[in-house]
């Protein structure tokens, strides 16, 4: 028996809709990140896009656990000596909350190619509006208990 690989043609992308608000970032992310890799379809395979477009929206709300907030820093360097920029978790979250969210998927996705291309299906928004309701995102609790399927 041949082990089934999905085409590129029998591929469907959904589309979901995640509330931040009071989630955890590191739990959020993981959960955003299996669905952008496609990890909860029967149809997964690790060398293709299988996941969904992802909205999340009030990114702002999110919760750091313990005291990350100040011991936590993104770290950015232009290359030049002297060019290393570093900012706390607890400022990005309260100056660019959706950067932080992008920052904590993005980790958590392949590097390469592959995971550019899903890192591109994650749509970060601040507040509770969001200009993807066209698409009909269906909405995704965090509990993971209410999507596995028995």
């Amino acid at each position: 028996m041949r082990t089934y690989s999905p085409k590129a043609s029998e591929i469907e992308h959904a589309w979901y809709q995640v509330d931040a608000s009071g989630a955890v970032l590191g739990r959020l992310a993981s959960e955003v990140a299996r669905l952008l890799r496609g990890k909860h379809k029967a149809t997964f395979a690790p060398h293709l896009d299988t996941g969904d477009y992802v909205v999340v929206v009030n990114a702002a709300k999110l919760v750091l656990s313990s005291d990350k907030g100040q011991k936590k820093f993104h770290y950015r360097y232009s290359g030049y000596p002297g060019g290393i920029k570093a900012r706390s978790y607890s400022e990005l979250l309260a100056d660019r909350p959706e950067e932080l969210v992008r920052i904590a998927v993005k980790g958590m996705l392949p590097k390469g190619p592959l995971g550019r291309q899903m890192i591109g299906k994650l749509k970060v928004y601040a507040g509770p509006e969001h200009k993807h309701a066209g698409q009909a995102p269906k909405p995704w609790s965090l509990d993971h208990s209410a999507h596995r399927v028995a």
